[in-house]
């Protein structure tokens, strides 16, 4: 019998194959893993209503990790049981900072994604996630409303330069951390997959060791360090893998499946 009890898996290029789908036998994997008496959660940067459809399709009935962990909110009954917010003053410092640059930037209110203008950049964006979103051209007016969220959606090199230039700004403040290339996510400092899996496994009165946490991207860095068993998908980045207790198949190759299949069904 497994010790570990609670799984969190990050959803793009973990969960979902490169078709954005989860394949039937990861699907039956989870269920097994539930049926033992397992936690199977998501673990994700996309906003709660991205992935409570996800969820929906793979019939998970827990409390889901979004906003890169500084939401932690049911499935069910859509109570939330823990919630970050980017200060008030380093969400006008970074507003400032992209007008007088012209960057895109979003922001996330209330489940509902705000831009100041129709750009490519947006539709992209919410194609990929599946969800709506709303323009508002006088940004300013949101300011001071309680943002999960703050996006900004660039070439990977300018945000890799951004994001040096803002750590000394607002880095004291803020948890600044990348999903996917070319975007740079900014969170409450409290907000990170570390600090909500580590809520999680309280809330289930479970120690850290129990926990399985898998991902593939350097968002992901700090529940795969603080879990009991770390695990890198082997199509993750290179860092992710150097910190990881174990690299597992590729996104495309049911790497989720082989660790459930491997650690809780099946353990040596």
């Amino acid at each position: 019998m497994s010790n570990y009890k609670l799984i969190t898996i990050d959803i793009d290029d973990t969960l979902l194959n490169d078709e954005l789908q989860v394949t039937d036998g990861t699907k039956q994997a989870m269920k097994a893993a539930i049926e033992q008496g397992v936690v199977v959660t998501l673990a994700t940067g996309r906003m709660y209503d991205s992935a409570q459809k996800i969820a929906k399709q793979i019939n998970l009935n827990v409390p889901l990790i979004t906003y890169q962990g500084a939401l932690i909110k049911n499935l069910l009954d859509e109570q939330v049981l823990y919630e970050r917010y980017v200060p008030d003053d380093a969400a006008a410092e970074l507003y400032d900072y992209c007008e007088a640059r012209g960057y895109h930037l979003q922001v996330y209110i209330n489940d509902v994604v705000y831009a100041k203008e129709d750009n490519q950049k947006i539709k992209d964006y919410c194609k990929l996630s599946n969800v709506p979103y709303r323009i508002e051209p006088d940004f300013r007016s949101l300011l001071g409303q309680p943002f999960a969220k703050m996006l900004m959606i660039d070439d990977p090199e300018v945000l890799d330069a951004i994001a040096l230039e803002l750590r000394p700004l607002i880095g004291d403040r803020t948890h600044i951390t990348k999903s996917k290339a070319h975007y740079l996510e900014f969170m409450h400092k409290e907000g990170t997959k570390g600090h909500a899996v580590t809520f999680l496994a309280n809330h289930y009165g479970l120690e850290l060791s129990q926990v399985i946490a898998l991902g593939d991207a350097w968002n992901d860095h700090e529940m795969i360090e603080v879990a009991g068993l770390g695990v890198a998908m082997g199509n993750a980045i290179q860092p992710l893998k150097e910190v990881a207790d174990y690299i597992t198949l590729s996104n495309n190759e049911d790497g989720v499946k082989h660790v459930i299949d491997k650690f809780i069904l099946n353990p040596a």
